[in-house]
């Protein structure tokens, strides 16, 4: 058939289907109803629709009068324009009529919501949830129900949803044996042909540890657990479907769906899969898929949507760096769905179509294709969502089409989330019911055809060359959907092993020097592996190094600014070119899982980047205020030479953010890197050789701190110590650099991180799907050996019991062994000393609170058994002493503001956290829990520079921010020059000085 005419014929069947729903609007857009004003408020007001969307989320776990009024107050307290009347009079009376008028609030607030999940929700009960699924099929709508809920954060969860599956399909199976099929044909079947028991089932329930990186690992567990599903819905002869979520589980979730399929051809198409056409790679997925069928003779069963997550991906790509995998317009999706749609219809013999939309305009578009490539009726049926479109569900079912109903069923909480999505989609600016049962556009415009308004291009990350010199951005993050990133990985760890062994040098003065004492360093997976043999400096040789630093100092001081950032810049190239051999490294020397890894290095070339830009724009003379007669100059200058002492836990990003810092600023560095490693020390000194730093600009001195230790920190010739390390040594440090040594002309300048006791704040309105992640993944990354690791959770006593629970199961979860694994989310912590540390203070905790998880681990290596422990006072041990492992210690506070007292009890002030969905307590948090870097509803790992300038106050540090616009003021004197430009009662005009 001709496109046109194929046009003509989509565009006559989308105004017999508009006519047939035309005057009845869909019941949450019927503005004589509650919920149809809310949502006509909110699609009036913006500021409304995102504070309505907010309290909606929050709602559940709203049990009181109490609560449930302060919350509205907090949300909805001040002057919102076109605000509701009804909760302007009830948030502005309260204070008359004091608790009558907030308990009539309430009541009609929580009435409000409660009725308007239950419009989207098949039911909260199996009693509610089968009466209204008899309902469905009384007017001739076949189902699919998916139990509500997000993904699993335990092992705990995901056993309880794999059951509860097993358990719905048991009661349908027995519910439906009474029921007569759909339309002509077997009674056993709908239509003929389909199963009256159908199941949809998002795959991130049934395994909490599902992950891109672990790919085969999660294929492996999913098609497990999707066993024994499939089993019984064999068994009873139901359909199960896999729903598609998030972008990152996309691939594992084809793969899963191929591979239960090639187990169990006998059963096809009784297994079916989403796809969404918002997604750029559908079109290709799909290619693939039908290729795979078409090659091994398994048929298909695919429902086409156009995607639920589009606000997530586009803001997780925003955040990571990575082009969005969206469509950035609405029409492109439309465009792509009727494509999709089109080539599955044009593949009927091996696939079947389950049409998922509300818009007229695709409906037409699929029905009229099938119409013209002569598909089966028995090829394709028609979805929509329970609650949603009901008028254009009946249009369809006038129109003699067969219509599934996707129902979802379960408890309000978990459900919210589902509840949110809706909401939204039923508001947005492009909804097509919101256009046309609302808006009540022209159905001519309605059924324009997608594929004339999508816009040219392709959008594409601005390369570096394209920005603008000094704007910094982020390197993009890894991203471990690709499978040739983890390729890349497993290529780069192979490549090193062959290496693991070698012996080191110093580097001074840009020659390798040897020396007789060398360090071993092993991995402390595996602790027989030399990863490498360090040599070590004696003070001998830090005068070597003095001197060469000496030498080089004038010169790289009167280097431009631009022509040592341009040094930088080279070595930040060099990474990104090396990216995976040296993230290997640290694999194997410190035991860094393989993202963590990668994290390293791209905040090691963003320091290398944002240093070097920073530095170009603080060069050169500022003119401070103009007064005629005088000329004021205030400008920068390298203070000298610096000793960097850096850290084991981030091997190479800090120590290059404190030696760039030093190097931008016109400082000559002495290097010395922890011996625990040195090896990945050693390869930033290849970095700034190569990238052609000037001889005795950069020199490289491991040595053991017993030996040269004090010596550098105390040398006359060192200007600037800058150290990351425990508060012990770092107060050492800062003890001696106070002392002037003979020969010394300067006072030493210190800029020293030191640790903390960081504590995040689970309030009583938490998510606590998104606390428990983030709270394991700040406790338990990279075994808690991060200055920034959350050692302490301090929880309001409301909400205790519930957030302890999945704690501990979560924690629970994960899996341990070595970070060559990719499955491995907790490894060995990074020397024996450090073990033994950590098992002393799972005594202490033994003995101070109460043991509530104590993992066990492999016998070989460094592994320190992840420890959950309650009841822990504030005058504990474990509650004030920085532990540096994976030992995790609970309290209880009976309100927030005693959480914060409670937070702000130890001498640290590093980092913290808060979860909570109260605007004021978000607010106080802000002002009153002090510490360098506060994190809200997020974990309080993973500071990027130049977004979260990183460092605390206290015992901490000095207050330093590295990655901040202020650090490299640190490594710098300033200036000020004034000239007096009168000569004899004449000075020049402004415009010529």
């Amino acid at each position: 058939m001709e496109k046109i005419d194929l046009e003509s014929r989509i565009r006559a069947r989308g105004r017999e289907f508009y006519a047939h729903a035309r005057g009845n609007a869909p019941v949450i857009l019927h503005k004589g109803w509650w919920m149809g004003k809310l949502l006509d408020w909110c699609m009036q007001n913006e500021e409304f629709k995102v504070r309505l969307f907010r309290f909606v989320d929050v709602f559940p776990l709203l049990n009181t009068t109490a609560s449930l009024n302060r919350h509205i107050e907090e949300y909805f307290g001040d002057t919102v324009p076109v605000f509701p009347s009804l909760l302007k009079w009830g948030v502005k009376g309260r204070g008359a009529s004091g608790a009558a008028t907030g308990k009539l609030l309430a009541q009609a607030m929580r009435m409000s919501i409660e009725s308007m999940a239950r419009q989207f929700i098949i039911g909260e009960e199996r009693g509610e949830a089968l009466r209204n699924l008899r309902k469905l099929r009384k007017g001739n709508f076949a189902f699919t129900v998916d139990i509500l809920g997000e993904a699993a954060v335990s092992e705990t969860e995901a056993e309880f949803y794999l059951q509860r599956y097993l358990d719905l399909l048991a009661d349908l199976d027995q519910e439906a044996r009474s029921w007569e099929g759909l339309g002509n044909g077997d009674p056993d079947l709908d239509w003929g042909y389909a199963p009256k028991v159908q199941v949809s089932i998002k795959p991130t329930g049934l395994y909490s540890q599902v992950s891109p990186l672990d790919f085969e690992g999660s294929v492996q567990v999913l098609c497990a657990r999707f066993e024994p599903i499939l089993n019984k819905a064999a068994q009873i002869g139901a359909h199960v479907h896999m729903d598609m979520e998030q972008y990152r589980t996309k691939a594992i979730t084809i793969e899963v769906y191929k591979r239960l399929l090639s187990a169990r051809p006998m059963e096809t198409p009784r297994l079916g899969l989403v796809l969404q056409s918002y997604l750029r790679d559908t079109d290709q997925d799909l290619a693939d898929l039908l290729r795979w069928s078409r090659d091994n003779t398994l048929p298909l069963s695919i429902r086409l949507v156009k995607g639920a997550y589009w606000d997530y991906e586009t803001i997780l790509a925003a955040q990571h760096g990575w082009v969005a995998p969206v469509y950035r317009h609405k029409a492109e999706t439309d465009a792509a769905f009727e494509r999709l749609a089109g080539k599955i219809l044009e593949n009927h013999d091996l696939c079947y179509l389950a049409c998922g939309s509300h818009n007229i305009r695709s409906i037409s578009a699929v029905l009229e294709t099938a119409r013209a490539l002569h598909v089966p009726d028995d090829r394709f049926e028609f979805q929509t969502l329970y609650g949603m479109a009901e008028p254009v569900r009946k249009g369809l079912r006038k129109s003699g089409l067969r219509v599934r109903v996707y129902c979802p069923f379960g408890e309000l909480l978990p459900g919210m989330a589902y509840l949110v999505r809706r909401l939204l989609e039923n508001t947005s600016n492009e909804s097509f019911l919101r256009r046309s049962f609302v808006e009540n556009m022209d159905i001519e415009r309605l059924l324009e055809n997608p594929a004339s308004k999508v816009p040219a291009g392709e959008p594409k990350k601005r390369p570096y060359s394209e920005a603008d010199p000094l704007e910094f951005r982020n390197e993009p993050q890894v991203d471990f959907t690709l499978p040739e990133v983890r390729s890349a990985f497993r290529q780069a760890l192979e490549e090193v092993r062959l290496e693991l062994g070698r012996t080191y040098p110093l580097l001074i003065g840009g020659k390798e020097i040897s020396s007789p004492d060398k360090l071993e360093s092993v991995n402390p997976a595996k602790p027989s592996e030399v990863v490498g043999w360090v040599c070590q400096s004696e003070p001998a040789d830090i005068d070597s190094a003095i001197a060469a630093a000496g030498k080089a100092y004038s010169g790289w001081r009167d280097t431009p600014a631009e022509e040592r950032a341009r040094f930088l810049f080279r070595a930040a190239d060099l990474a990104r070119k090396r990216i995976y051999r040296l993230s290997a490294w640290q694999v194997f020397e410190v035991g860094k899982q393989w993202d963590q890894a990668y994290a390293d290095l791209t905040e090691t070339i963003d320091f290398l980047e944002y240093y070097g830009k920073t530095m170009i724009t603080l060069a050169g003379p500022k003119r401070l205020q103009r007064i005629p007669g005088e000329v004021n100059r205030y400008f920068y200058e390298s203070k000298g030479l610096a000793a960097v002492i850096a850290p084991w836990n981030f091997p190479l990003a800090i120590s290059c953010g404190m030696c760039s810092a030093a190097m931008a600023t016109g400082n000559c560095v002495l290097y010395k890197p922890s011996g625990i490693s040195s090896v990945v020390g050693f390869t930033l000194a290849e970095l700034f050789r190569d990238a052609g730093v000037p001889p005795g600009v950069f020199n490289f001195v491991p040595g053991r701190s017993s030996v040269m230790g004090d010596y550098l920190v105390d040398h006359p010739e060192i200007s600037i110590i800058a150290f990351t390390g425990s508060l012990q040594v770092g107060l050492r440090i800062i003890d001696r650099a106070g002392r002037v040594h003979p020969g010394q002309t300067q006072v030493k300048r210190v800029i020293a991180e030191m640790g903390g006791k960081n504590a995040i704040i689970i309030d009583e309105d938490a998510d606590l799907d998104e606390a428990v992640i983030h709270v394991v993944q700040s406790a338990f990354g990279f075994q808690g050996q991060k200055c920034s690791a959350c050692s302490r959770v301090i929880v309001v006593e409301s909400i205790y019991d519930r957030f302890v629970k999945r704690l501990v199961e979560a924690a629970g979860s994960l899996r341990i062994g070595p970070a060559e694994d990719p499955a491995s989310q907790v490894g060995p912590v990074v020397e024996k000393a450090a073990q033994e540390r950590i098992l002393k203070f799972i005594d202490i905790g033994r003995r101070e609170g109460t043991l509530l998880l104590l993992r066990e681990v492999p016998n070989e290596g460094y592994y320190a058994p992840p420890a959950i422990f309650a009841d822990i006072r504030r005058e504990h041990r474990l509650a004030q002493e920085e532990i540096f492992g994976p030992v995790l210690a609970i309290m209880k506070a009976g309100s927030f503001d005693e959480a914060i007292e409670i937070a702000n009890s130890t001498r640290y002030a590093l980092t913290g956290g808060v979860f909570s969905r109260s605007p004021r307590n978000l607010e106080q948090a802000s002002r009153e829990f002090r510490v360098g870097n506060l994190y809200l509803n997020r974990g309080i790992t993973g500071a990027l520079v130049g977004r979260q300038p990183f460092g605390g106050f206290g015992l901490s540090g000095v207050g330093s921010k590295a990655g901040g616009p202020d650090y490299l003021l640190q490594f710098m004197n300033p200036r000020c020059v004034t000239e007096n430009t009168t000569r004899r009662g004449f000075a020049p005009s402004d415009e010529e000085t």
